[in-house]
């Protein structure tokens, strides 16, 4: 019998290529987004995740036609660049909306076939930058880091019921997110001035320069595929090797590099 997936934000980038590597390998995929997801054997529905009651019919829906979810996967994210002084607050809800809250909901709509079923795999996919905060991005840092931690804490309520729980935390990626982040600043702006742009500047050419999608995608295939995954799985030694440092060495000194390298 088929498995079935379901990843949220698959109409691109890491989501795209999750959705593709799960249908080569035989799954039945279900790719929610509100743009097309142009895949052969891979079943779009159209979708926004933050929309709380089409979305659990949505959920609804597709357990009514397979009668299984076996794994979920929660994708769907945004970033928005600039001071936390001067973000407004509308734009840091819609972001934790999307980052935190449509993710919370997927998995509250979900658990329930999960454990009816007798088990299943959530993969949450979180950030190196939930751990490594870098200025001038907080509230993407910050729903990150909440997407973490209830992870984190999920994972020990699910484990009676036979349901897993891993956090996937890529780093710099080059995909199509870099050019749809949202800069919430003014190049004149007479307190931060040339900082925030600098900083983005910077951050965004490693971004270009980052992973391939893919590669995000082959550990999250690997947390699924594993009878008991891992809480976190960083992608990329690189990576693995920073989040070591940021454990072992002092917080100040941590922060205070990223400081100097993002902010001036």
């Amino acid at each position: 019998m088929k498995k079935v997936v379901v990843i949220t934000g698959a109409s691109k980038g890491i989501g795209y290529a999750a959705a593709k590597l799960f249908s080569d390998n035989g799954y039945t995929v279900y790719a929610l987004s509100r743009s097309a997801c142009n895949l052969d054997k891979v079943n779009h529905i159209s979708c926004d995740v933050t929309e709380s009651e089409i979305f659990k019919k949505t959920i609804k829906e597709i357990f009514e036609a397979e009668k299984q979810i076996d794994v979920l996967v929660n994708n769907a994210g945004m970033g928005i660049s600039g001071s936390v002084e001067k973000t407004d607050s509308t734009d840091a809800k819609r972001l934790f909306e999307l980052n935190f809250f449509s993710m919370f909901e997927a998995i509250k709509y979900t658990v329930p076939y999960m454990r009816n079923q007798g088990g299943g795999k959530i993969i949450n996919i979180g950030s190196v930058a939930g751990s490594m905060h870098v200025p001038f991005q907080a509230f993407y840092s910050a729903s990150k880091a909440a997407v973490e931690a209830l992870s984190n804490c999920l994972r020990g309520e699910l484990e009676p019921f036979n349901i897993r729980v891993a956090t996937i935390l890529p780093g710099d990626t080059a995909t199509s997110f870099t050019d749809t982040r949202e800069k919430k600043y003014e190049k004149d702006d007479p307190d931060y001035g040339l900082r925030i742009s600098g900083s983005i500047a910077s951050m965004e050419k490693d971004e270009r320069k980052g992973m391939p999608p893919e590669k995000t995608a082959k550990v999250i295939f690997k947390a699924a595929s594993r009878k008991n995954p891992k809480p976190l799985y960083a992608v990329g030694l690189s990576y693995k090797f920073f989040l070591l440092l940021n454990k072992i060495l002092p917080k100040r000194f941590v922060q205070f590099v990223l400081n100097r390298m993002y902010a001036g």
